[in-house]
């Protein structure tokens, strides 16, 4: 939506997050999450695009943002899109653009800023914890997920 400049994300890097999915707590993602249901919690992602009937009860942290469903609570990301059955109750924050469709429904402040880029790298969504490593030396079995979405024990 914002030109050549935005590199398309691949399938297999697309979470979702489906109509039938309600989830409490803090969800992070080097990739792209689509979600459909409800969350309560901060999300923090790469891409972020909530459906029609998708709900966020918290903070979005992501470089780029569509809210079509809602949204309540802040939401930090360089471009922003809300569409026309979007309805956002909380401040927005960008750094680059803000899309606004004919219909679209906000309650909050816009604050364009000079945001730094996103420090949601790989190594920071996926990375251990001290003590999770001491855990796993200890004989503990740990099953931890990679940004390739692969499994381990």
């Amino acid at each position: 939506m914002f030109g050549d400049k935005t590199k398309k994300l691949k399938d297999a890097e697309r979470s979702l997050i489906s109509e039938t999915v309600s989830i409490e707590g803090t969800i992070n993602s080097s990739g792209a999450i689509d979600i459909a249901g409800l969350v309560k919690g901060p999300v923090h992602s790469k891409e972020i695009i909530v459906r029609e009937t998708g709900s966020i009860t918290g903070t979005i942290e992501a470089d780029r943002v569509e809210v079509h469903g809602h949204m309540d609570g802040k939401i930090s990301a360089d471009d922003i899109v809300i569409g026309s059955t979007g309805t956002v109750k909380g401040d927005i924050d960008f750094a680059n653009n803000l899309k606004t469709e004919n219909g679209a429904d906000i309650d909050g402040y816009i604050k364009k800023s000079n945001r730094a880029k996103s420090k949601l790298s790989a190594d920071f969504l996926f990375s251990k914890s001290k003590d999770d490593k001491k855990a796993k030396e200890n004989g503990s079995k740990d099953i931890a997920v990679n940004k390739e979405s692969e499994l381990t024990a």
